[in-house]
């Protein structure tokens, strides 16, 4: 099952340093709904599911892998903005948090991880959404531009897994 939309990434560049950019692309990297998030509760449903449904683990890893892609862009592009990209953000208090597992859902059931899942995919890209309209920077507009697409992407696969197992949608 193809995830990933088949279109090149564009190159990683920002206009010029901004830390207030790079502090918002944070919680896109390492937040509580991040790319960092989402690898490791794809990583964690594939093994949950591994021996149940091939498909279903098969399709979460290459969602994975896409995800991981875009932690890459992200990193490279909080580097480029002036700040070391590390696994904190800031709450909605401006406190510094650090990414952990409490991030993780470890629900069982395959419905509630699909839906849950396209609810993510869901709530990542409104926050894309926000950054777009908040960050002034043709290249770092591009590139989340491009994310949403792959995540676009990815609720449509977790849709054909929910048909498949006969959850309609």
């Amino acid at each position: 099952m193809e995830c990933k939309v088949d279109k090149p990434y564009p190159k990683v560049e920002v206009e010029k340093p901004n830390i207030e950019y790079a502090k918002l692309l944070f919680e896109d990297y390492s937040g509580d709904v991040s790319e960092l998030s989402a690898i490791t509760q794809y990583v964690y449903q594939k093994f949950e599911k591994f021996n149940v449904d091939r498909e279903f683990s098969d399709t979460l890893s290459e969602i994975a892998m896409v995800e991981m892609k875009h932690l890459e862009l992200l990193g490279e592009t909080i580097k480029l903005l002036g700040i070391e990209p590390r696994f904190i953000f800031s709450d909605n208090y401006g406190m510094i948090k650090h990414w952990n597992s409490s991030f993780v859902d470890y629900t069982t059931n395959i419905i509630d991880m699909l839906l849950n899942n396209i609810k993510i995919e869901e709530e990542t890209i409104a926050r894309y959404q926000y950054d777009i309209n908040v960050i002034n920077d043709k290249y770092i507009r591009r590139t989340l531009y491009r994310i949403i697409e792959d995540e676009e992407m990815h609720i449509k696969c977790f849709k054909r897994l929910l048909n498949k197992i006969g959850f309609n949608c």
